[in-house]
């Protein structure tokens, strides 16, 4: 779980194991340990750890990668990483099960595919219409 995460957390916000530990106050040697798993941060570099990562220490240490569950340790709570996808020939995806399961996402639902610089993000029509509706409501104030 712990040493998995700390690669995890590494390799996606884009550090080497030098640039990590010099972070945090420890030694390149001392931050291999964690990640091949032989030892484990006390409480006060979980924390230092978890506050470069932008997470708790809870969700750091305890968080394990499931099939088709969200990796969550890298991000803020309700956050997830789902994994990757392929993109077929004919330009479709698979949601994971377990997403779709959390979303209550069916065959046939239609999404809101949204995007930026960055990538995209796909929302149930449902709530991005009520979300467009609240925010034109004539009756709210600002």
């Amino acid at each position: 779980m712990l040493k998995d995460n700390l690669i995890m957390l590494r390799n996606l916000y884009g550090y080497s194991q030098e640039a990590i530990s010099e972070k945090i106050g420890i030694s390149r040697q001392a931050y291999a340990k964690w990640e091949s798993g032989a030892t484990v941060p006390d409480i006060e570099k979980c924390s230092r750890l978890a506050e470069v990562y932008g997470t708790t220490i809870d969700r750091l240490v305890n968080e394990e990668s499931k099939e088709d569950l969200g990796l969550s340790a890298s991000v803020s709570r309700g956050k997830n990483i789902w994994g990757s996808v392929a993109i077929s020939e004919k330009g479709q995806i698979v949601i994971p099960k377990g997403l779709r399961d959390q979303f209550g996402l069916t065959g046939g639902q239609r999404l809101i595919v949204l995007s930026n610089e960055e990538g995209i993000a796909l929302i149930p029509d449902e709530a991005f219409l009520s979300r467009i509706n609240e925010a034109y409501d004539p009756k709210k104030t600002n």
